[in-house]
């Protein structure tokens, strides 16, 4: 049995964490933190546990509730977890930390978009938590950085492209919408039902934090430095995030040929979804779930490749992320926890 503990469980992430690993077997949760409802009955802040979760939330500040626990989850603000994984590390705890801390491998890149990081050593120990492009080195990690939500959807949306040079990688654009639970469950006038219904808007334009994590791993991927593009936007949906990428071809191909490379590139990955020619994903259709559908068109008119990602932002994008780098982490079935389905109404 795998003993567990979700640091800052009330939060929508925290939320999706405690439904997940409630399904698996293998898993049993010894702690559930938030400073703001500590004493609480995990079930009276989600009644939707009611009969699942007997369990209170316990004060995050207090690590004697996490000794029994292996495994940590970390579902802490940015720059809150900083300090607090350091610290986990030092008691022996393997961490999947689901903050921005851990994400980002250049320190002073880090700086430029967050500030000053207090736990430089973890940083650049810490492993990218995104299967599909680091699954050996996350069985062996002591802690991972779960990825983003816009980046999880954009990095696998054009992945399989890099290295391939059929694109012209100085001309990646990335336009992503997302539902209003990317944002946090904590309250913000912009986030209110007033605010977003019946709107739609971009925001953060070329200054949102995600980039340079997208920037970092495509990068890597390429083996040349690349720069793109980023535009979130902000749709009047509770959850999903659709990403449009677009790059210019260095050559004539056709659509069917670039959806046999993501066919290879993707063959043994358990969530990832190609959809046929023709047809393009709709965030319906992973909402709940841990998938990412990937539809591809060229357009030949204008030597362009046009890539749609769609993923659930809460749990693809997050907390079935990290349930997936659980399982990768202990040798456990990948799709433990994890074999729901959408559900698209």
């Amino acid at each position: 049995m795998l003993k567990t503990a979700i640091l800052g469980a009330s939060g929508y992430t925290g939320f999706e964490l405690l439904k997940i690993l409630l399904y698996c077997p293998e898993v049993k949760l010894c702690a559930i933190t938030s400073r703001q409802y500590k004493g609480k009955k995990v079930a009276e802040v989600f009644p939707a546990l009611m009969g699942f979760v007997d369990q209170c939330f316990e004060d995050t500040e207090d690590f004697n509730v996490v000794s029994d626990a292996e495994l940590v989850f970390s579902a802490l603000p940015h720059k809150t977890s900083q300090d607090i994984v350091a610290r986990l590390v030092g008691m022996g705890k393997r961490v999947i930390d689901l903050s921005a801390d851990f994400r980002l491998k250049d320190i002073e890149v880090y700086k430029e978009w967050y500030g000053e990081h207090k736990a430089g050593d973890i940083l650049q120990k810490a492993v990218y938590g995104l299967p599909e492009l680091h699954r050996d080195e996350i069985k062996k990690a002591k802690v991972v950085a779960n990825p983003g939500c816009y980046p999880t959807g954009a990095i696998l949306g054009i992945a399989p492209l890099l290295g391939k040079g059929l694109i012209d990688i100085n001309t990646i654009v990335i336009d992503s919408k997302s539902g209003v639970s990317g944002a946090g469950r904590g309250l913000s006038l912009d986030r209110t039902f007033v605010e977003v219904n019946e709107g739609f808007k971009a925001y953060n334009v070329g200054l949102h934090r995600h980039t340079p994590e997208i920037e970092q791993e495509l990068s890597l991927i390429s083996g040349s430095d690349i720069k793109v593009t980023f535009t979130p936007h902000l749709l009047p949906l509770n959850r999903g995030i659709l990403s449009t990428i677009y790059a210019d071809l260095n050559e004539d191909v056709s659509t069917k040929r670039v959806l046999s490379i993501y066919d290879e590139f993707y063959k043994d990955e358990p969530f990832i979804r190609l959809m046929v020619e023709g047809v393009y994903p709709n965030t319906t259709q992973v909402r709940g779930s841990n998938f990412c559908d990937i539809a591809i068109k060229v357009d030949s008119r204008t030597k362009r490749v046009i890539i749609i990602s769609v993923i659930d932002n809460l749990i693809k994008g997050a907390s079935g992320q990290a349930v997936q780098n659980m399982n990768i982490m202990y040798g456990l079935p990948e799709k433990t926890g994890l074999l729901t389905l959408p559900f698209p109404i």
